[in-house]
């Protein structure tokens, strides 16, 4: 997981602290007409990127406040009605899930949800799909050969790769991964693999540097997203030289394509401008950024091929998952349970 800077970032630097429960601007703390708040969960430079652009076509000026999936959802929940933010944006759907549950989204204009494929979608139409991440095994290339690799992500939970694999599991990333393992498998599985994770797995604080870990020949291998290879490699590769990435497809738990949501709160009073950010971020241009840019996240709207160099969505032969239906109170739960958090 990247680090976040608990700090305002953005087109417009308002005058609250991060996080904080008050906005500046006019009287009642709302802002002026022509703008918007994004409590944004996402890379900040992906967002940046799309904030920019949305900006440079409308005119309509973005507030970007940044965190994690689960501090941001939290926040909206906290603040209910009074929210200042009208967007919020996250890296993958269980946070989404949350404030949906909490009755505190707008249903996603129509035009909106024409632009995303079902599958990347609630089928609830609370909120959209707006990119999306495929789990992997990086391994040591220099350690394994291709008939070591596990055959599904439920075979690391074998006393064989006791000590051999890694991953971040208080990140949201890893966290929807189990969530995904709770949908398809159920929950008694689901515990079974995270006690056999519990005995096996070392843990590291963020994906980036489970990545390195294995780079450097620490553990064999790691279960993360796709993209932290993907953008080492687009710098210098000095922290992924040596890892190559096993997909698992065959529709395993391993092969679950996450997917970063977005959605409009009920109680945004620029409704109509935020509705349009979504619709751009959703749009041809809008994934485009993701296609040309430099996050490595495939794209899920508008037709938008993904990336040349990654591995294309429909190849991936992922499990069918609705991804209003990943559960992160159950998963914490389990993994509490298991010694993990």
């Amino acid at each position: 997981m990247k680090n976040r800077l608990n700090a305002l970032a953005g087109v417009t630097i308002v005058c609250a602290a991060a996080l904080g429960l008050t906005a500046c601007g006019g009287a009642g703390g709302s802002s002026s007409a022509g703008s918007i708040t994004v409590y944004n969960a996402q890379h900040e430079s992906l967002t940046k990127e799309w904030v920019d652009e949305f900006t440079k076509e409308t005119g309509i000026k973005v507030t970007v406040r940044n965190g994690d999936d689960t501090e941001m959802s939290n926040q909206i929940i906290q603040e209910g009605q009074a929210s200042p933010a009208d967007v919020f944006l996250t890296e993958n759907s269980p946070a989404m899930t949350q404030v949906e549950n909490a009755g505190l989204f707008a249903d996603v204009d129509p035009a909106t949800v024409a632009q995303v494929p079902a599958e990347y979608r609630p089928s609830t139409n609370k909120w959209t799909g707006i990119a999306a991440r495929s789990t992997v095994f990086a391994y040591n290339k220099t350690k394994l050969k291709d008939s070591d690799l596990p055959k599904s992500l439920t075979d690391l939970a074998d006393p064989k790769w006791k000590g051999r694999w890694a991953a971040s599991p208080s990140g949201a990333d890893f966290q929807a991964i189990v969530s995904a393992v709770l949908d398809l498998k159920g929950e008694d599985a689901t515990l079974a693999w995270l006690q056999g994770m519990k005995q096996n797995a070392k843990q590291y604080k963020g994906n980036s540097t489970a990545m390195k870990a294995v780079n450097a020949g620490e553990v064999d291998g790691a279960v993360i997203y796709h993209y932290y290879y993907f953008g080492d490699q687009a710098k210098t590769g000095e922290n992924s030289n040596n890892v190559a990435l096993h997909y698992f497809k065959n529709q395993d738990p391993g092969a679950f394509v996450s997917v970063s949501g977005g959605g409009v709160l009920a109680s945004s009073k620029h409704s109509a401008d935020a509705q349009a950010f979504l619709k751009f971020i959703t749009g041809k241009k809008g994934q485009e950024v993701l296609q040309n840019g430099t996050s490595f996240e495939y794209p899920v709207g508008s037709k938008v091929p993904a990336n040349s160099k990654l591995t294309p969505l429909q190849d991936l032969d992922a499990p069918k998952v609705n991804p209003a239906k990943l559960n992160s109170k159950k998963v914490v739960e389990l993994m509490t349970k298991a010694g993990l958090l």
